[in-house]
């Protein structure tokens, strides 16, 4: 491809709207533009990246014996109130009507719209286990769309479905998927982890996350130094520790906290440390017949975050976890939050592993402007239960037994689910089995976020100068740049020799053979990532030579003209 004949888009300033590295170099290459929020139109090279994950995608798919297909965006709503999730599913969930008010939703994920395939099209368990998949276009109406492609409203993911008559099939199946997104991700060149994980909105009863390590990401993962344990923070054990809780010592008593809201305030005004300080958090409750709520109160030390999703796996919880209202809190507990506390508070106490094991502690005395000091379990609260409710910590031991954690920041590229019978239960999509009775299929579901992906990839391989593509996806593998050819009747021959050898051996090449200064040129090639890059001019040809960089070092050197091609060649591999 020559540059004459190709959309050059590179942005020389870095945009004012991008917050981390990927959407400023997406930006800045050319790759993508800003349609709406979180809604993006891919330009030629970012579609040549976009067509290469996707072939690689699609090959890893096609060898594990899934079936490609293609599901409609559009869907009706009646799917979604089959399955139980048009309601449940929240305000990502964009709904509408069409001229004869029948309601439809745009598709964030298609197990619906499967699930209806599967019961209308599979009529044997001679045609189990079955695998479809597909890559389109979702749309989820984030509240907030951020970091370009990475959380945008549209955007592109590969999904597939399997349907099974035995667990062993669907674990076979699971493995397989398991074990072709690694060669996936390993292939695009990412630095990954899969790690245990929740299933979320999707559902199910076991799940693995693909997350590529980025500072950039949003999930956050535990992993032991002494084995192959990982897991989404929200899903790592927090061990209770293995000492013995102190002897409780004088009555507790009250500390006046005038104007104390937060944890950190009532440490100053009461005089202790902060994991001296009981965290009290009130949420949701069964709701009851007159529409309101039972009230919980859950209990952390005051160093520790909750971890909404294991407190809302809690019996007798909301899940997903809700907080109650200040209104709510007022009109039971007698006290605003920032006072709040265990000690003659008449409801449900759940209390997390790490804070049952605190003695002479403070607390709010559910009483404004007052906290209580000296407080300790069973003595003072006599009922509670004990969950682990709070997040893992860097330095807490494996729950596997084996090694610390550690947590790394990462992208969720993949994920995989075990669905069971969610779906194929709600839906109907049932199979005769060889006993003669109608069971539901069981299914698997596997995801990967194919536009995400490209965005850690980027957040990975890149430096000051833009992209560094890994071979594999890079938008070209090599940049011919010729300096003033127009000028050089050898440097254009030379360049023009060397692109038409390159191009017969089928190697995807961007010359740039526009009269440009050859900073420009050095600094788009760059930019865009293209991972060999050969410079031809009158200066190097004097002595016989043109120089060869790898991208991805910067390591510069010359090599003959007369043998160019075999040079290039065995840089290239």
């Amino acid at each position: 491809m020559r540059t004459s004949k190709y959309l050059i888009s590179t942005l020389k300033e870095n945009p004012v709207e991008a917050s981390v590295d990927s959407h400023r170099l997406m930006l800045r290459a050319g790759m993508i533009r800003q349609v709406a929020s979180g809604v993006y139109t891919w330009l030629p090279t970012g579609m040549r990246v976009l067509s290469k994950v996707m072939n690689i995608v699609r090959e890893e798919m096609d060898s594990t014996g899934a079936l490609e297909i293609a599901m409609p965006m559009v869907q009706p709503a009646d799917l979604w109130k089959e399955s139980g999730r048009y309601e449940k599913y929240g305000p990502e969930l964009c709904r509408f009507k069409d001229r004869k008010q029948n309601e439809f939703t745009l598709g964030p994920t298609h197990e619906e719209v499967v699930t209806d395939i599967a019961r209308r099209e599979i009529k044997s368990i001679r045609q189990l286990p079955l695998c479809l998949y597909q890559m389109q276009n979702k749309f989820r109406d984030e509240i907030r769309p951020r970091f370009g492609v990475m959380r945008g409203r549209e955007f592109l993911m590969k999904d597939a479905y399997s349907f099974h008559i035995t667990k062993e099939s669907l674990d076979k199946t699971y493995q397989d998927m398991y074990d072709a997104y690694t060669r996936i991700f390993t292939r695009m060149g990412l630095e990954f982890r899969p790690v245990e994980a929740d299933t979320g909105s999707i559902g199910g009863n076991h799940s693995h996350e693909f997350q590529a390590l980025a500072d950039a990401g949003e999930d956050i993962i535990a992993w032991s130094d002494g084995s192959n344990y990982a897991a989404n923070i929200e899903m790592a054990e927090a061990l209770a520790p293995t000492f013995d809780r102190g002897e409780a010592k004088a009555p507790f008593y009250e500390v006046a906290t005038p104007g104390c809201h937060t944890v950190d305030e009532a440490v100053a005004k009461v005089g202790c440390k902060t994991e001296e300080m009981l965290k009290s958090l009130i949420v949701r409750g069964p709701k009851k017949e007159d529409g309101t709520y039972d009230l919980v109160m859950l209990c952390l030390c005051g160093n520790q975050e909750l971890n909404e999703v294991k407190a809302g796996k809690i019996p007798g919880l909301l899940d997903p976890i809700e907080f109650a209202t200040e209104e709510e809190i007022v009109k039971f507990v007698g006290a605003s939050t920032g006072s709040l506390g265990p000690v003659g508070f008449n409801g449900r106490i759940i209390v997390d592993r790490t804070a049952e094991k605190m003695s002479n502690f403070a607390c709010g005395a559910n009483k404004d402007g007052f906290h209580l000091n000296s407080v300790n379990w069973d003595r003072d609260v006599p009922n509670y239960e004990v969950f682990d409710i709070r997040n893992v910590e860097e330095g807490d031991p494996s729950p596997d037994g084996h090694g610390t954690l550690h947590l790394r920041r990462g992208i969720e590229v993949g994920q995989v689910f075990m669905l069971g019978t969610k779906y194929s239960e709600a839906m109907g999509a049932t199979i005769t089995d060889e006993n003669g009775k109608d069971v539901p299929m069981l299914m698997g579901c596997y995801g990967i976020g194919v536009t995400r992906a490209i965005a850690a990839v980027i957040e990975q391989h890149h430096d000051d100068r833009g992209i560094i593509w890994p071979d594999n996806i890079a938008p070209f593998k090599v940049a011919i740049i010729a300096i003033r050819p127009n000028s050089s009747e050898r440097v254009k021959n030379t360049a023009e020799k060397l692109y038409k050898e390159l191009q017969d051996l089928g190697i995807e090449v961007l010359y740039d053979d526009r009269d440009e200064r050859p900073g420009v040129m050095f600094a788009d090639m760059e930019l865009m990532g293209i991972p060999h890059i050969i410079t031809i001019g009158d200066k190097g040809l004097n002595d016989g030579n043109i120089e060869y960089k790898l991208r991805r070092t910067g390591e510069k050197e010359f090599i003959k003209a007369e043998n160019a091609l075999n040079e290039i060649l065995s840089r290239i591999k």
